[in-house]
């Protein structure tokens, strides 16, 4: 997945979740945050961070705050769209013969149903774009999220029905590989997590490589 039209920017800060304040060479601009996490850890004021201008007639602001690098110098996508478009490219790779985004499962939309026929195989996948790092290791979510856990109820049941079950990880930084549930943020997120596992839904860790203008799994 790439991006066109990439600006450089320094964060000043984050009035609230919606909007951030940067600078651009010398000026300052509000741009929309294209991520309702926290990302506390993440946009500290003066980090660098990159902006995308889609164009768009009539929007508030010309551009999304996509990517961020950390103060250990570790590059981080947060644009909360990319991880579907990424997942979208991925699995138009790996011999499926329908892919079916925004699949409505029971009280859900679920991200991708899927069908490899040669398998007989039908597969529902929920996808989770984890921005959040910690001493070397991912987390999810970076702020209690109660649709995660619906989506994971939704996922445990499909399983149960005889679906093949999978929710993904996107992991929008390089070097981490695996992710963990934070109980600390949202203890009930784990503990649906661990139910899931039990009944054989399959979680996937999906690496990634990350520039400021692209995110690709790898």
């Amino acid at each position: 997945m790439k991006y066109s039209n990439i600006t450089k920017a320094k964060f000043i800060n984050r009035p609230n979740r919606f909007i951030a304040e940067v600078e651009i060479e010398g000026k300052v601009e509000i741009v929309h945050v294209k991520n309702t996490g926290r990302c506390k850890e993440i946009l500290i004021p003066g980090c660098e961070v990159w902006l995308h201008a889609p164009g768009t007639p009539g929007r508030k602001t010309k551009y999304d705050l996509v990517a961020a690098r950390k103060q250990s110098g570790m590059l981080i996508n947060i644009d909360s769209q990319a991880p579907n478009k990424v997942v979208k490219e991925w699995l138009e790779k790996q011999n499926y013969e329908k892919i079916i985004p925004e699949y409505t499962y029971g009280a859900s939309r679920i991200d991708f149903y899927l069908e490899r026929n040669i398998l007989q195989e039908k597969t529902l996948m929920e996808v989770k774009g984890c921005t959040l790092e910690i001493d070397g290791m991912g987390y999810f979510p970076d702020a209690p999220t109660e649709r995660g856990v619906k989506h994971i109820k939704e996922l445990i049941k499909a399983r149960k029905e005889g679906y093949r079950a999978v929710l993904a990880f996107v992991i929008q930084m390089d070097g981490i590989v695996e992710v963990r549930p934070n109980v600390d943020t949202h203890p009930e997120f784990g503990e649906a997590l661990e139910k899931a596992r039990k009944v054989g839904v399959e979680v996937l860790f999906l690496t990634c490589h990350v520039e400021p203008d692209s995110l690709e799994i790898i």
